[in-house]
């Protein structure tokens, strides 16, 4: 599901994810030598997530080929549930200390040449904007790729400001 782009008006970042009707998942297992997130000061670093749920990857193989816009939109949504759970980790549980989501990084596994890289990865952005308001704005980054790990479709990295 893709959120649409109407302002959240008021409640907590948890009670805004479930009127969407969504909820966090684990926190996925690092697929290598990493950790979910780190911490520099008031600036959290959230390490890539895969389109993965509760260990299985929903979308794999390339957007363009395998996968059409909308089915590459609901993989970069999972990416960003992940994220928000390691976030959530993070803040001890408390997804309203975000003061802000600073920079988005996306990407895709896409077939050469394909012009929707940065559509999909609105599928993100989006979510952050329903959860948090204009603090889920952000600048970012969207890449297209030959590949991603476990063929996933689409991987997503985040920095947020936290108080």
């Amino acid at each position: 599901m893709t959120a649409s782009t109407s302002h959240p008006s008021s409640g907590t970042a948890l009670a805004r994810l479930k009127a969407l009707g969504l909820a966090l998942p684990k926190v996925p297992s690092p697929r290598g030598a990493f950790k979910p997130f780190s911490r520099y000061g008031q600036l959290i670093f959230l390490s890539g997530q895969i389109c993965e749920w509760e260990g299985e990857v929903k979308f794999s193989g390339p957007v363009g080929e395998v996968h059409d816009l909308k089915a590459g939109q609901q993989a970069a949504q999972i990416c960003a549930l992940n994220l928000l759970a390691s976030l959530h980790l993070a803040l001890d549980g408390d997804l309203d200390r975000v003061v802000c989501c600073q920079r988005v990084g996306g990407f895709v596994y896409a077939t050469p040449g394909y012009p929707d890289v940065p559509k999909v990865i609105n599928g993100a952005s989006d979510l952050f904007f329903e959860v948090f308001g204009e603090r889920g704005r952000h600048a970012r980054t969207a890449v297209g790729v030959a590949s991603l790990p476990a063929a996933a479709a689409v991987e997503v990295e985040a920095i947020f400001e936290v108080r």
